[in-house]
């Protein structure tokens, strides 16, 4: 507690929201866990030998019982609204989604009546983009997502409602606006935000670059295409398109660079003063995703310890910053990208330093920008391995090579993108930079298509679980012992943790294929049968069906979850009610 007490504590209050996530304790226990922490914080300020000596113990619990407290004010209580199906809704958006097939998607606040409800709606793709300057009425068809099936399907009614949505809106009817004036500080940013989108769109520049340059700079992926986006995670360099720390960075560093560059040395802490509120409103105009946040805020504490001209603690920092982002939303745990961010951080903390050390010496600017950068990318993707196999189920081995030869070009791609951002903005047209960025960038894409083809050494379906996962979490906080000095002592104890990593998933996996299971999956109005019986599984789906669909969302997280071996898929016409599968006869309806 004395060395890293935030980070402690951080854990505990995390610990809290976990447990009441999956415990779920009523109102009475609440109110009691209230008293029991306003007791200990009294307690903090009394003077005894017995309370000094248990404070760290009472400090922690009582950060668990916050977590719990917050975490129970902060979840999503159904709403229940008498709706039709078919109704007539006022709305305004707050959101935009990735695009479907057919539909845009928006999240968006709605009104019917006097009820005001959160909503993901859909719109036909030939509609005009809605904006914050309107509210919008339309005729929907409402639905309630339903949760899954099977346990091995995304849950996607529970991911809703943990941003405190319930319900889907169709619209069938176009939609009608009328002119606000009402727009909040957070929607006057969102709307420029929006505009800037257009005007990137009216560039003269390939789609593609058109798209990546949407997503590397303002966080918008919702229309880049399927291709890009399966390249991206093949290759194991989505972070790269994704905002992410680096990016807030590169462009501290840039506004940083340039403030110094025209100020006098006096007001150089001045300079920092207003590169942290630039980012900030960076961040404002993009949205607050998680790891920006999560970066800004990082940065922000880093350099007060600065400018107080105390010793910065990355810990204390990251700390902090989860302190922050969970208290004022404690559903943030859940999102992916907030694990996955922490923990990049984490990783880059507990190894970079002992792998930097294996690199030439740095004795020059551009060595160490390239060989930290390497070491960094290398740190965050082993911290955040064991969480990627767990969501994604994937891994490709080319990832590796990818980023040594990708990431350390990426700041430079960085601030060309944000330089190419604020020209088009400010509609400062360069036909000579456009066609530049534009070649570099379909070249970019291509370097990453090429990679992401080594379908050899891509791998899917890879099966884990949780306690896999902290086994493997293991052998990366042991890592650091065997880079730093290698000797029998810590190689004996990263080989004896990669020896139980494996125990234990030959024994999870010799379970599971002791299993026979028959299953009748439902997928958009389409029966697919299943039959398991060991490490194999046979499918049956519909003639009609969309394939491809189906082995995304029911074939290929099935085999994960079951840690299937070998799979056979056949069709079947739209009539066939009965199936015959070795001499047996299986019902579809």
């Amino acid at each position: 507690m004395n060395k890293q007490p935030l980070l402690i504590l951080a854990v505990c209050f995390i610990a809290g929201i976990l447990f009441q996530d999956k415990i779920s304790l009523d109102k009475n226990i609440i109110c009691l866990l209230v008293g029991i922490c306003l007791l200990i914080s009294i307690s903090t300020f009394l003077k005894s030998y017995l309370l000094h000596k248990a404070k760290p113990y009472l400090l922690g619990l009582m950060f668990f019982g916050i977590g719990i407290i917050l975490h129970f004010f902060n979840s999503f209580s159904s709403q229940n609204i008498a709706v039709a199906k078919n109704e007539t809704i006022f709305f305004k958006i707050s959101r935009k989604l990735n695009s479907t097939e057919k539909n845009k998607k928006y999240e968006a606040i709605a009104q019917t009546g006097s009820t005001i409800f959160n909503i993901v709606l859909y719109i036909p793709k030939d509609h005009d983009e809605l904006d914050f300057n309107h509210y919008y009425k339309s005729n929907v068809f409402i639905t309630k997502p339903k949760s899954p099936e099977y346990d091995f399907q995304f849950d996607y009614a529970q991911y809703l409602r943990r941003k405190n949505i319930e319900y889907q809106c169709y619209s069938n009817n176009g939609v009608s606006s009328v002119q606000r004036n009402d727009l909040s500080l957070g929607e006057k940013f969102s709307q420029k935000r929006l505009e800037v989108l257009k005007k990137i769109n009216d560039a003269k520049m390939s789609s593609k670059t058109k798209e990546f340059l949407k997503g590397i700079v303002l966080a918008d992926r919702t229309e880049t295409d399927t291709q890009t986006l399966q390249d991206f995670n093949r290759s194991g360099l989505v972070h790269f398109l994704a905002i992410s720390g680096t990016h807030i960075v590169v462009v501290f560093g840039l506004f940083y660079f340039l403030l110094v560059r025209i100020s006098p040395l006096k007001f150089r802490k001045y300079a920092i003063v207003s590169s942290l509120t630039f980012i900030w409103l960076f961040a404002a105009f993009i949205g607050f995703g998680n790891s920006v946040v999560r970066s800004c805020i990082m940065l922000s504490i880093y350099y007060g310890y600065v400018l107080l001209q105390r010793k910065p603690d990355l810990l204390h920092s990251l700390a902090l910053s989860a302190f922050i982002i969970l208290i004022v939303d404690t559903q943030q745990i859940f999102d992916v990208g907030f694990q996955l961010s922490f923990l990049a951080v984490l990783g880059i903390f507990w190894l970079n330093e002992p792998i930097l050390k294996y690199f030439p010496k740095q004795d020059n600017l551009f060595k160490k920008l390239i060989f930290n950068t390497i070491s960094i990318s290398v740190s965050a993707q082993l911290a955040t391995l064991p969480l990627v196999l767990y969501y994604f189920h994937q891994f490709s081995f080319i990832s590796i090579i990818a980023n040594f030869f990708i990431v350390p070009f990426s700041e430079i791609i960085i601030v060309f993108s944000f330089l190419m951002t604020v020209l088009i903005a400010f509609r400062f047209n360069f036909s000579l930079i456009d066609q530049t960025y534009d070649f570099i960038i379909r070249l970019l894409l291509k370097i990453i298509h090429w990679f992401a083809d080594f379908d050899s050494l891509f791998f899917e379906n890879i099966s884990m679980n949780l306690v896999e996962v902290f086994s493997l979490f293991l052998i990366v906080y042991l890592m650091r012992f065997i880079i730093l000095k290698f000797n029998i002592k810590n190689s004996s104890r990263v080989l004896m943790s990669v020896f139980a990593f494996f125990l234990l998933r030959i024994g999870f996996t010799f379970y599971e294929n002791q299993k026979e299971e028959i299953l009748v999956h439902e997928f958009s109005k389409n029966k697919i049968l299943s039959i398991k019986k060991g490490d194999k599984a046979c499918f049956w789906i519909q003639d009609i069906a969309d394939r491809e669909k189906i082995e995304r969302f029911i074939i290929n997280p099935y085999c994960a979850s079951r840690r299937l071996n070998d799979i056979e898929i056949k069709s079947f016409p739209k009539s066939v009610r009965q199936v015959v599968y070795h001499g047996k006869i299986y019902q579809i309806n």
